[in-house]
């Protein structure tokens, strides 16, 4: 039982981990959102829908809207996330839910080298809700609780996390600062150890430029994130031009310190009325293969 359990290990360690870090539960890096992971995967200030609160809860209290999205996500490896988020407005104050599952399917079993025993499909989920509100003038504040589940063979685990975040208008028109601190929390033991959740730290600046001779709006932004567990360190950057607010063009950069396995990332937008269609395209180094990301989203 322990050799297989050691396999185990190992094999869901090499699918998530994108870096030799000391984390795990690395669904919580993907990324949320086709439009926010088309643009580097950045959002703690340009989250403008109800991922919002999984990048930085205090965008919420920008809301003036309710909406449900959902996204599908292809990774690699036999990887997939489906997605699904919500917000709605309860006496005055904006509140978003979501919840999150992931699946890795047909992880090979092997004592010993040959052809696996038995397969079996890693599973995990998230479930959380925040809101955010304004505390002075151009200063807004947010907070999130989220509840976690990991499952891999025959063990499985529970735990909780919590999401902190800051969101300023400067006095620069059309300029704005964030700041998050995301995935606060622990996990119980699965198996004989509880998994390290991926906290990480993370700063950001937009802005947004009107053409009216080109009839766009281009919105930019730039991210430092800094993971608390491990050596990794992120510069991410990205930007979209949305064409007479019915056709966008997204793409993003993600810096590292460390080897990455993804830098490029790219997509596009459809505008509807109150229903947007958004896509994105992560292509992997080293012959990984290619990640997809889809996002419908309905306004009400």
């Amino acid at each position: 039982m322990k050799k297989i359990f050691y396999t185990v290990l190992i094999c869901s360690s090499f699918l998530f981990a994108q870096n030799a870090g000391e984390t795990g539960l690395s669904f919580l890096k993907f990324g949320f959102g086709a439009r926010n992971i088309s643009m580097g995967n950045i959002g703690v200030v340009t989250a403008n829908d109800v991922t919002a609160l999984n990048y930085n809860p205090a965008l919420l209290s920008e809301f003036t809207s309710s909406e449900i999205l959902f996204m599908h996500n292809e990774w690699i490896q036999d990887v997939r996330s489906e997605y699904l988020g919500a917000s709605i407005k309860i006496f005055g104050l904006p509140f978003a839910f979501n919840a999150n599952t992931t699946s890795v399917s047909d992880i090979q079993v092997r004592k010993i080298a040959g052809e696996p025993e038995t397969t079996f499909n890693a599973n995990y989920f998230t479930m959380g809700l925040s809101t955010g509100f304004s505390v002075y003038e151009d200063v807004s504040i947010g907070f999130g609780v989220k509840y976690l589940y990991e499952g891999m063979f025959s063990d499985d685990a529970t735990g909780w996390g919590m999401d902190l975040g800051g969101y300023y208008k400067s006095p620069i028109e059309n300029l704005t600062f964030g700041i998050a601190v995301r995935n606060i929390g622990k996990m119980h033991q699965l198996k004989n150890e509880a998994t390290e959740l991926p906290t990480d730290l993370s700063i950001g600046a937009g802005y947004s430029l009107q053409s009216e001779t080109l009839k766009s709006v281009f919105n930019l932004g730039l991210e430092y994130q800094k993971y608390f567990n491990d050596e990794t360190n992120h510069i991410n950057f990205g930007g979209e031009m949305l064409f007479d607010n019915l056709i966008a063009l997204r793409i993003g950069y993600r810096y590292q310190n460390v080897d990455a396995s993804r830098l490029f990332s790219t997509g596009l937008g459809l505008h509807w009325g109150n229903l947007n269609f958004d896509y994105a395209y992560s292509p992997f180094r080293y012959n990984l293969g290619n990640a997809h990301s889809i996002s419908l989203k309905f306004k009400f």
